[in-house]
């Protein structure tokens, strides 16, 4: 059985709050979740749900879903 997760690309979160000028701090205020949370899906500890991956592309209008998130495929086996 084939498992798909999708991950956070942060580096590229970083750039693009970077370039629009914005912080960590405002897009948690404008996703409506905590900074600890934000910080916790940039380190990886957390991956984004279906739900929450809608809400950066909201919130980051005009960011394509691929610039934000990788998606890993792995046969579901734990080793």
């Amino acid at each position: 059985m084939r498992m798909v997760k999708v991950v956070l690309r942060a580096k590229n979160l970083l750039r693009i709050l970077a370039r629009k000028n914005k912080s960590q701090n405002w897009l948690a205020y404008r996703m409506e979740i905590s900074s600890g949370y934000i910080s916790q899906l940039i380190t990886g500890a957390r991956r984004p749900s279906p739900k929450m991956r809608e809400r950066f592309l909201q919130v980051l209008d005009g960011v394509a879903f691929d610039e934000l998130f990788d998606i890993k495929e792995s046969n579901g086996r734990k080793r």
